[in-house]
């Protein structure tokens, strides 16, 4: 079959842009310092710049020495502010969008400027250097000769002032150009639709008809919709409805718990998944090699990166390094300064390097979502990578989870607490506990350590959870769809204890 006159030229585009990336992975720390300067000249005659003397920062120490590490309960007031209408306070620039954080929590969401630069320069530039790097590796692809389905959230408007929030998601499918829309489906009407149920059943009418070649989505969602697809259709498998699918692109939540799911679903060996590292706050990493869980940090997106070692993260020793000082093998917190006007901001994300040559990174929990209530540092990546184990050694299959801590109380130890909710539940759950005690001692030996003769910690506790116990949680909160995540890992009971009155 011959390949379309558009599918070869949007091809030739895409390998183009793969070539320019050469020079970020070349020169890192140059292209970084480079950007940081451009950040700090545009941005010294906002109110921020005027306050921290972005006129004389011209060094990274300087910048380092006057600029202080920020959280988002620093600069809500300035970002309330420009919610209403008001400019040139952090960014030079007009700001009328808004990202309203997808947040794991029953707290007040946070709203992330998203400045045109940062549409532009990160969000769009990303997208297509996504598909530049899997045409890059996959010469053979199709992949414009059929549809992308993307999964995306709402959109809402703000007030009365031009202002506008939403998940990032919708934001972007706002502002595309209208032959991006030609490729991609549902429509924008139906992709920005509010109410997830009804949406649900929009997407699955309208995407059914279509040669689908992609996937785009967070994955717990994404297998909402694709097992409602099935559904409806009465096919075994999604090669029975879209026969030329080649890739998954995903990101917002780990792969891990929901591979095996994906795998039963799309049966066959050709079926490529790609992970992308993207948030409300910028686009970061995506995978650059075919079958690789290792993504790219993609340097020249008008975000400039530092890092804090989780060894001394919100200690009095704590230290921040920029991209050029960092190690292999170490956990560190994130912190960005980036073209929508953050600076130096701490994203609450925590990654580890694979590589520094070029920079690759796996991206290992949150900041706030370990436990660490008995020195035992228990973090996502650890949990993730042990519910694998021990759903292969009991041929088990999982839906979603939440861990928390059982405290100390008198003579008794203390312990971690789990509520997972199986989609196959073993045949039996005191071998999973087992399994699953197993393989956090051999991934984490302060875990291992607390666990010793149980010295600290007891045995988990292991609690199955009713059938759609985490679905009824999220609508109850208001977060079905779009990027709404369960909260995996705390250091308090709050959220185990809701979840655990809804399961009574």
């Amino acid at each position: 079959m011959p390949i379309p006159l558009f599918h070869s030229v949007a091809s030739w585009l895409l390998k183009k842009r793969f070539y320019q990336m050469e020079l970020f992975i070349k020169y890192p720390e140059e292209v970084q310092i480079e950007l940081l300067n451009q950040l700090v000249i545009l941005s010294k005659d906002t109110e921020l710049g005027k306050k921290y003397g972005f006129e004389s920062l011209n060094k990274y120490e300087a910048f380092a020495n006057n600029v202080p590490i920020s959280r988002y309960e620093d600069v809500e007031p300035m970002i309330e502010r420009a919610r209403k209408g008001e400019q040139n306070i952090f960014w030079p620039t007009p700001i009328k969008w808004f990202a309203k954080s997808s947040g794991t929590t029953n707290a007040k969401s946070k709203f992330i400027p998203v400045s045109n630069e940062a549409l532009e320069d990160c969000h769009f530039k990303a997208g297509k250097d996504m598909l530049s790097i899997y045409f890059h590796n996959n010469e053979n692809s199709r992949l414009f000769d059929g549809k992308s389905l993307r999964l995306g959230g709402s959109k809402e408007l703000y007030e009365l002032n031009n202002t506008f929030f939403g998940d990032l998601s919708a934001i972007i499918i706002d502002n595309l150009p209208f032959w991006a829309e030609m490729g991609s489906t549902p429509s924008n009407k139906v992709s920005l639709m509010s109410e997830w149920e009804t949406k649900l059943e929009a997407i699955v009418r309208e995407t059914v008809k279509e040669d689908v070649t992609s996937f785009a989505g967070v994955p717990s969602w994404m297998l909402v919709l694709l097992n409602k697809v099935l559904e409806t259709t009465g096919k075994e498998n999604l090669f029975q409805v879209w026969d030329n699918l080649e890739v998954y692109f995903h990101g917002g939540v780990s792969f891990n718990p929901y591979r095996e799911q994906y795998e039963k679903l799309l049966p066959r060996d050709s079926f490529q998944y790609y992970e992308i590292y993207n948030a409300s706050e910028g686009f970061f990493a995506i995978q650059d090699q075919n079958n690789s869980d290792e993504l790219l940090l993609m340097l020249d997106y008008g975000i400039f990166y530092e890092f804090i070692s989780m060894d001394t993260y919100n200690t009095p020793n704590q230290k921040v390094i920029p991209l050029w000082e960092v190690e292999l093998g170490k956990n560190y917190a994130m912190v960005i300064t980036t073209n929508a006007g953050l600076w130096r901001y701490l994203i609450g994300d925590t990654v580890r390097f694979t590589s520094t040559s070029p920079y690759r990174v796996r991206v290992t929990g949150r900041t706030k979502h370990h436990i660490n209530v008995f020195g035992e540092e228990l973090i996502i990546e650890n949990a993730e990578q042990a519910l694998k184990k021990a759903c292969k050694e009991t041929e088990a299959e999982i839906i979603d989870y939440t861990v928390a801590p059982i405290y100390m109380s008198g003579k008794d130890k203390g312990a971690h607490e789990w509520l997972i909710e199986f989609r196959k539940e073993p045949s039996s759950v005191e071998t999973f506990n087992n399994a699953l005690d197993a393989a956090l001692q051999s991934l984490n030996s302060d875990y291992e350590a607390k666990r010793y003769m149980n010295m600290t910690l007891r045995m988990p506790k292991l609690n199955v959870a009713r059938k759609n116990l985490f679905y009824d949680w999220l609508k109850a909160n208001d977060k079905l769809g779009g990027q709404h995540k369960i909260p995996r890992l705390s250091n308090a009971r709050d959220y185990l204890e809701e979840l655990l009155a809804m399961n009574a």
